[in-house]
């Protein structure tokens, strides 16, 4: 029997993961058994002050490691360039990527730069003359301290222009860690506000993944176990920033949620980077505030799917509805969920972050229609569809 190339699927999943409380404490030995002699860790201005960020590299005995801490908000061009700066002057032959997401993609880029010429901004996959990666990178492990992106298993990096915003993917499995440290310990302080956030980030991801219409059973699956992960721990982490099961479980769902991307995701994370590019708002917020006005847009297109996301988050009477009720109840659960974290249900309800306006609508819908993502959408999207999404959001 004869198999048509076309129908042929290709699945990886080869990231190294230690998980669990304590990870952290193998690290040493895990560089030194890769012949690292001076790596640099590379962290966030709110890490950098606290006591756990010495504490870890007092524990780095052995090794004669660096600190690059000049990461904030979303990363931008210029702190890749300084984290280059930082590496070669330390003599450095490896990197430590400890953080969240933005310090896990500035690590990624920094050890990517390291090696390679040109401008970072360059290696995107969408650049008109994209350069190739293809030089060895510098030994790169990467440790989580928020549980949203998931960026310490992927295999991307998200860097946007220091004076337009728009983000820019660099993607290439070169990126990845060649080990994982996941220590739920190292999220347990914290914010709630940071908490609600990055949770409904991987709850976004795992969402988006599953109603990805792309082929990926396997992503599926996983997807589907982060949102019902999500959906029982995020509640309890918020409320309860010292439960260990609680931070574990989303730090394993935030993983899954980045593992399942490979699928692809949709306009949720296409309004998401047009609020990040247009009022420089936290992506993991962006995506909280909104999931609900997008899920309610996809329910004609995926409401088989969006049903059975009803009954794996647990949504009360989701298994005895039929599926129209069950999916529209999804979207409910949502917004209650939203609620209870503390996000607003609306832009308007933004307090602390640039005011968000119909006058913004133009702007961010020329951002987020120029967006990859939402090309695997289930429910296609036209100008006039953000324009309404933004509009109810607003």
């Amino acid at each position: 029997m004869s198999t048509s190339p076309s129908r042929t699927s290709r699945f990886s999943f080869p990231t190294t993961i230690h998980f669990g409380p304590g990870a952290r404490a193998l690290v040493a030995d895990h560089l030194k058994a890769a012949n690292v002699k001076r790596p640099l860790v590379v962290t966030d201005r709110g890490i950098a002050p606290l006591p756990m960020l010495k504490e870890f590299v007092a524990a780095l005995s052995g090794l004669s490691a660096g600190v690059f801490s000049g990461i904030w908000g979303n990363p931008v061009r210029s702190q890749v360039n300084e984290g280059v700066a930082a590496y070669k002057a330390h003599g450095a032959d490896a990197v430590i990527g400890l953080g969240g997401g933005a310090a896990l993609d500035v690590a990624k880029a920094i050890a990517l730069m390291a090696t390679h010429p040109g401008d970072i901004l360059e290696y995107a996959w969408d650049h008109p003359a994209v350069r190739p990666i293809d030089r060895a990178l510098p030994y790169f492990v990467a440790l989580p301290t928020t549980a949203g992106t998931g960026s310490e298993v992927g295999r991307s990096s998200v860097v946007s222009d220091d004076t337009t915003h728009i983000k820019k993917i660099i993607f290439s499995p070169a990126l990845l860690a060649k080990c994982v440290f996941a220590d739920p310990e190292l999220t347990f302080d914290l914010p709630p506000a940071i908490t609600a956030a990055t949770g409904m980030d991987a709850l976004t991801h795992n969402v988006e993944s599953y109603l990805s219409p792309e082929y990926h059973p396997l992503c599926d699956g996983i997807a589907l176990e982060g949102v019902r992960i999500a959906a029982r721990a995020l509640p309890i982490a918020y409320r309860d920033g010292r439960n260990l099961q609680a931070r574990s479980d989303m730090l394993m769902s935030s993983m899954m949620g980045a593992i399942a991307f490979q699928k692809d995701l949709g306009a949720v994370h296409s309004c998401a980077h047009a609020l990040s590019t247009v009022a420089d708002l936290h992506h993991g917020l962006a995506n909280g505030i909104m999931i609900d006005h997008v899920m309610r847009f996809n329910l004609p297109s995926a409401t088989a799917k969006m049903a059975e996301l009803a009954r794996v988050a647990g949504v009360p009477g989701a298994g005895s509805m039929s599926e129209g009720d069950a999916a529209s109840a999804f979207v409910t659960w949502l917004g209650a969920t939203k609620q209870s974290l503390g996000i607003p249900a609306k832009l308007s309800g933004l307090s602390s972050q640039r005011a968000v306006t119909s006058g913004d609508i133009p702007a961010l819908v020329d951002v987020a229609i120029n967006d990859t993502c939402h090309r695997t959408n289930p429910r296609p999207c036209a100008r006039e569809d953000f324009e309404r999404m933004f509009t109810e959001a607003i």
